[in-house]
């Protein structure tokens, strides 16, 4: 019987796994694709849906779709480590800036420690997304590079790769990235806030500004400039009394402590945190309304080439004539029509032996299979129409080459049920037991019920 059908990837997924498969067939060559290529046709639908699902398909069997998920897995973990890594370098300035206590706080050098990585970030970011387009940069490639490391699966080197290919059609990587840069960094600066609240609850700050080259007026200006915004949210702003109080570090500076730690924490907060919000909230809206628009690039030259084999002629422009009052039967057993529940088919079995056996009416006949062209004809009425159960005979005189169990592993994957049925010998032969022992372990291997005697009951019934 054949493993159920996994959950269907979503439309990004889908794409993904797709540009993967194309990749790997560029490097490594084409792929073993008669059965996907069979399996996506009997799906229906337009040329993209058609490649998606030889794509999904031939993901499925090569373990593509297990490697996506090991990458995800991967990535969640270099997702953690760096939100890990911003947490504590948030703590980290804010530490930095206020020190133990011991000394008064420089309020200007506290700001600089507290924003100035951060606005020196931001800015790297502004010029690279308005001359390089690359708004993710180093921490984007230090992302992916720990999302492969630690996803540990070697079937996943094409994932990332495919992935930008992706995301390349619309220019979608400049805001997924920069959403991850705009949010590690509004982890940094939440945590850099909370330190400092934390520090500034528990612990008595002096604040002091000092210059050697600029008046006390530029540091009145500038403080009361940068406090006007975070005012409007009620936070303090030191007057200019206690500005000018704060200068002199022989005076007391008490009664200011209050309104500078306010005024701090709201300027990191406007200035700081804010900022960063906003780019991540606008950066997360263009990602999802660009990831609704994404599409196959149809013009790529493997998926032109993927147009004859999954939109054959007269498939794709229709058959004008009218259909003849009789049709050509196979050689190779009954047509199947889709109504039958259950069908018989032999491989390559001896001309001498004596076929097909007595079958009910509601099992059908569908030959012997011995050349290609009757393999693909029957593999694609299977697949179009496939029975609820399938019996597939096999001499086991016969050594389990590769190629037939390959077909019984393709004729399996048709059918509800499957069962191989191993012929006995004619009369006067014995059949070899270390062959008849390949052949157990052979179907054991593909996990098929086998039996030597005749399942004609269980074809007519489901049951022995």
């Amino acid at each position: 019987m054949p493993a159920p059908p996994p959950s269907s990837p979503n439309p990004l997924d889908r794409l993904w796994l797709t540009e993967a498969v194309r990749l790997r067939e560029e490097h490594a060559g084409p792929l073993d694709d008669a059965e996907a290529n069979r399996q996506a046709r009997a799906q229906g639908g337009d040329l993209p849906e058609l490649i998606e699902h030889r794509a999904l398909w031939l993901a499925r069997r090569d373990g593509l779709i297990d490697a996506l998920r090991h990458w995800r897995q991967g990535a969640r973990l270099a997702a953690f480590a760096l939100v890990l890594l911003a947490l504590f370098t948030g703590a980290g300035l804010a530490l930095a800036a206020l020190g133990d206590g011991v000394r008064p706080v420089n309020v200007f050098w506290a700001l600089g420690s507290l924003l100035g990585l951060n606005l020196l970030t931001l800015l790297g970011w502004l010029l690279g997304f308005v001359f390089a387009g690359d708004a993710g940069g180093a921490l984007g490639r230090l992302w992916l590079w720990l999302s492969e490391k630690l996803a540990r699966d070697a079937r996943a080197a094409q994932l990332a790769p495919a992935l930008l290919a992706v995301l390349e059609q619309r220019r979608l990587g400049r805001w997924l990235l920069g959403l991850g840069v705009h949010g590690l960094w509004l982890v940094a600066m939440a945590s850099a806030l909370v330190t400092l609240l934390a520090l500034l609850a528990t612990r008595r700050y002096g604040f002091v500004w000092e210059t050697t080259i600029l008046g006390e007026s530029t540091f009145i200006n500038l403080t009361q400039a940068l406090g006007a915004l975070p005012s409007l949210l009620g936070f303090s702003v030191p007057d200019i009394a206690q500005i000018r109080a704060s200068g002199d570090l022989a005076s007391g500076v008490e009664s200011a402590r209050q309104s500078w730690a306010g005024w701090l924490v709201g300027v990191v907060l406007i200035y700081g945190l804010l900022p960063r919000l906003l780019l991540a909230l606008f950066c997360l809206w263009r990602w999802r309304r660009g990831r609704a628009q994404l599409r196959l690039d149809l013009q790529l030259p493997a998926y032109r080439l993927l147009r004859e084999r999954l939109q054959p002629p007269t498939e794709r422009l229709g058959i004008s004539d009218a259909a003849p009052p009789q049709l050509h039967a196979p050689s190779a057993g009954t047509q199947l029509d889709g109504s039958e529940g259950a069908v018989l088919v032999g491989i390559e079995l001896d001309p001498s032996q004596p076929w097909p056996p007595r079958l009910p009416n509601a099992v059908a006949d569908a030959g012997v299979l011995d050349d290609r062209e009757q393999r693909r004809r029957l593999l694609e009425q299977l697949t179009r129409f496939p029975p609820q159960r399938l019996a597939i005979a096999c001499d086991p005189r016969r050594s389990p080459d590769r190629g037939t169990l390959a077909l019984i592993g393709e004729l399996s994957r048709c059918a509800a049920e499957s069962r191989v049925w191993l012929l006995q010998p004619p009369a006067g032969e014995a059949l070899d037991s270390h062959r008849l022992q390949d052949w157990h372990q052979a179907l054991d291997g593909l996990g098929l019920p086998h039996s030597g005697s005749a399942p004609i009951t269980w074809l007519e019934t489901g049951h022995d």
